[in-house]
């Protein structure tokens, strides 16, 4: 199912005073009626406004920064729009619209990207140029070559701006706005605000305009949703559970916040027998595609991205979503599970959740109505007796905000002073590893940090403690 509504305004092209050729562009188009992010945005940027926009892909919002660019460019055959993209495929996207929407104005627009034949595109830009698309580090090759000058250019646009951050663009990006002495209007459109984001628009925007455009109708996927309470450190141990139930024709995605939490668990599933690869930011084009057309072939059966990442990812064939990270953002969740249980199949998200992700899951689950089961972690299937990865001693889960762990002792003879020296003794640690020791008639209850818990509970366990046995256990 899409989960992109475009919403339509009552908004017409027509009631706008802009150039013929637009408007009879728009017409062939087939574009009557503005979308909520056109009928923000472009009166704005046409009354000289900057304007940060709020919007994923499918909200009109090409068009939206389209026609202020194309309202204001003449065909000089000299640069005086630079257009950004995060991708070779959106960049043609970008520019085969933007040569729609001009009509017959005659404007040169130029598409630019890595991984193809740079000769073949400098020839085309020696040809002049009036508005180029492309991905930064082409656009910052073609400026350090000679074949575009971009100190000339008065228009930036920035697409999809938090896919660029995630690939790393941003130093390519800073860079390019600092060759463009003669730019006086920006625009910026991304579907999320990542701090980095915001703090960098303000630093190169002119007190501009926020648009945002409710224009995402979230559909909540018909499949089982279930969570799994676990600590941080045995999350790898149910994942690898989860991923044991996979039949030879399913895929699985697994979702993690970070890039680097990406790399780790490619490199830990790995290492445990699974067959997976990553996806994110700081992979070149070439990579992605690799990895994308190697899971859509299913030659690869296990990607592990990030949120942003995922946008590519569209595959009917995903019967496993697994969020390893609870996502930061409430709609996150949804994207992620819509990737699963496609054209009437099955489909199962899982969330692994630590102490610490239960209120952001609650949140989820309250924001959306959301029926989230809490289940225990699955057994293994009956062909496989080991477990992939191996369940570790995690106290995290046990620890207070200080990082004690509370540990019960039945069987204790020596009271209070007692069992403190006789852990220092055996342990060999200083007093501040003890916290608050409590002595009831049966039950002795003590809290010892974290660092030192496992090696108390094998002690306590394992040696007489006063010439007596005893049990201990944690609360």
């Amino acid at each position: 199912a899409k989960r992109v509504g475009r919403m339509f305004t009552k908004t017409r092209f027509s009631d706008w005073d802009l150039k013929g050729a637009i408007q009879e562009g728009l017409q062939t188009a087939g574009f009557e009626f503005a979308t909520e992010v056109q009928k923000d945005t472009v009166p704005l940027a046409l009354s000289g406004e900057d304007v940060i926009g709020q919007a994923r892909t499918g909200s009109g919002k090409t068009v939206a920064f389209a026609i202020p660019v194309l309202q204001d460019c003449e065909p000089t055959g000299k640069l005086q729009a630079v257009i950004i993209a995060p991708t070779r495929e959106l960049a043609l996207q970008v520019s085969k619209e933007v040569d729609l929407v001009q009509g017959k104005q005659g404007l040169k627009v130029v598409t630019v990207y890595g991984g193809t034949d740079i000769d073949k595109q400098a020839k085309t830009l020696g040809k002049g140029v009036d508005i180029i698309v492309g991905t930064p580090g082409r656009i910052m090759d073609m400026n350090k070559r000679g074949h575009v000058n971009l100190s000339v250019a008065k228009w930036l646009v920035l697409d999809e701006a938090d896919r660029m951050l995630d690939m790393g663009f941003f130093p390519d990006i800073n860079w390019i706005i600092g060759e463009m002495k003669s730019r006086s209007r920006t625009l910026l459109f991304s579907a999320t605000f990542p701090q980095e984001i915001l703090d960098a628009s303000m630093e190169f925007m002119n007190e501009p305009e926020f648009v945002i455009a409710n224009t995402e109708t979230l559909d909540i996927p018909d499949i089982k949703q279930c969570s799994v309470r676990t600590s941080r450190g045995n999350k790898l141990w149910v994942c690898g559970r989860i991923l044991s139930w996979m039949n030879p024709e399913d895929q699985s995605i697994v979702f993690t916040n970070t890039k680097r939490m990406v790399d780790l668990l490619v490199q830990r599933l790995k290492k445990h027998g699974f067959e997976a690869d990553g996806l994110h930011g700081d992979h070149s084009q070439n990579q992605r595609e690799r990895i994308l057309d190697s899971f859509r072939n299913a030659k690869l059966k296990i990607i592990i991205a990030t949120d942003v990442a995922a946008r590519g990812i569209d595959v009917d064939t995903v019967t496993r979503v697994i969020n390893y990270d609870v996502p930061d953002d409430v709609d996150s969740y949804i994207h992620r599970i819509g990737r699963t249980g496609r054209i009437g199949r099955d489909g199962e998200a899982w969330t692994l959740v630590s102490r610490d992700d239960v209120p952001q899951l609650n949140k989820i689950a309250a924001t959306h109505s959301l029926v989230i089961e809490d289940v225990d972690p699955p057994q293994l299937p009956e062909h496989i007796d080991r477990d992939p990865v191996r369940k570790i001693q995690d106290f995290s889960e046990s620890a207070d905000v200080f990082g004690m762990v509370q540990i019960q002792i039945t069987g204790n003879d020596l009271g209070r002073n007692g069992i403190e020296d006789w852990l220092i003794n055996e342990l060999k640690v200083d007093s501040l590893v003890i916290g608050s020791i409590s002595v009831g008639p049966e039950i002795t209850e003590i809290e010892v940090h974290i660092s030192k818990a496992e090696l108390a509970l094998k002690a306590l366990n394992s040696k007489p403690v006063a010439g007596k046995k005893v049990e201990a256990t944690v609360l």
